[in-house]
């Protein structure tokens, strides 16, 4: 690090489960491999608090990463997320048949598409977005789920299952991929979000356009931290057997607008657009934005999924 406390342009090769990534030299990954002094976050002026964290013990576990701590910690993000409406069908076409999508009414469901901005994490520095579905809880009955539709769209409680999440570093990439299972690659990918735009964009494996997302940032509410804490669980499989990967969600400063206007959403040609092109999405029905909150990323678990054949 330099005298100011800045990363350098440096990075060191770091080894997880037998593959080697490289992480910036002095950064959190590199000092601390996860288990992060949170009194040393706390004296970031990026981050306002970290009692979100300070209550909630890390745990040492083996994983298909090798040795490591759990919950991940995001100790300031930013994110959004467009709500979307899509035929059921469509969406059955994607979704393994152990998970049921969650309905807003017969033969209608729901996609999203998500940015997120990492600004301080035990991994460093990184972007993400993401193409997913609204699932029903694993083994949940059939039917409308009305009360699982209504704490999703609140941002109380939401299961997902994702088909897109590039990322901008190889620490996210390998992680995510080997250690959670999801479906990540690295690519350019650069997210904005502030209070008064929200922006997204993501390239293809040609440095051309995959998907972008540009909107006026809906009016944020600031909480204290701690008062709105969501979840998202999302299901994905691990040597053939489900697993649920669980994310805690401190709100601080969020805000939301149904029927948004002045969102501007640009397919290219790239995984994510293919993916939300196969979904054949009808109408945005809400955009969320968090511009500051933290995450707690647990690693995933193995779960009972039920056999819906």
């Amino acid at each position: 690090m330099t005298p100011s406390g800045k990363l350098t342009d440096r990075t060191v090769e770091v080894d997880l489960g037998g593959r080697l990534v490289t992480v910036p030299e002095g950064g959190l990954y590199d000092r601390f491999r996860m288990n992060t002094d949170l009194d040393e976050v706390a004296r970031d002026p990026r981050v306002g608090s970290v009692d979100f964290f300070r209550r909630m013990p890390k745990t040492r576990v083996d994983s298909r990463i090798g040795p490591t701590l759990t919950p991940n910690f995001y100790y300031r993000i930013s994110t959004t997320r467009l709500t979307m409406l899509a035929p059921t069908k469509a969406i059955r076409s994607r979704l393994p048949q152990e998970l049921e999508p969650l309905e807003v009414a017969p033969g209608l469901g729901i996609v999203s598409v998500m940015a997120f901005r990492y600004d301080v994490c035990d991994i460093d520095f990184y972007t993400e977005a993401a193409v997913g579905i609204a699932v029903k809880p694993a083994r949940h009955s059939r039917g409308l789920g009305l009360l699982d539709l209504v704490t999703g769209l609140k941002n109380d409680s939401l299961h997902s299952y994702v088909l897109s999440l590039p990322v901008n570093t190889e620490i996210a990439q390998v992680r995510g991929h080997d250690g959670y299972g999801f479906p990540k690659w690295v690519t350019r990918l650069d997210v904005d979000i502030d209070t008064g735009r929200t922006s997204a964009r993501v390239a293809n494996d040609q440095g051309g356009l995959d998907l972008a997302l540009s909107a006026p940032t809906p009016k944020q509410t600031a909480r204290p931290t701690g008062e709105h804490v969501s979840t998202l669980t999302s299901y994905t499989t691990i040597d053939g057997a489900w697993h649920a990967t669980t994310s805690q969600i401190n709100m601080l400063s969020a805000g939301t607008t149904r029927f948004p206007r002045g969102l501007d959403l640009r397919l290219g040609e790239g995984r994510m657009s293919q993916d939300l092109r196969s979904l054949k999405p009808i109408r945005t029905i809400q955009l969320d934005v968090t511009t500051e909150g933290q995450l707690a990323l647990h690693m995933p678990v193995p779960t009972s999924v039920q056999d819906r054949s």
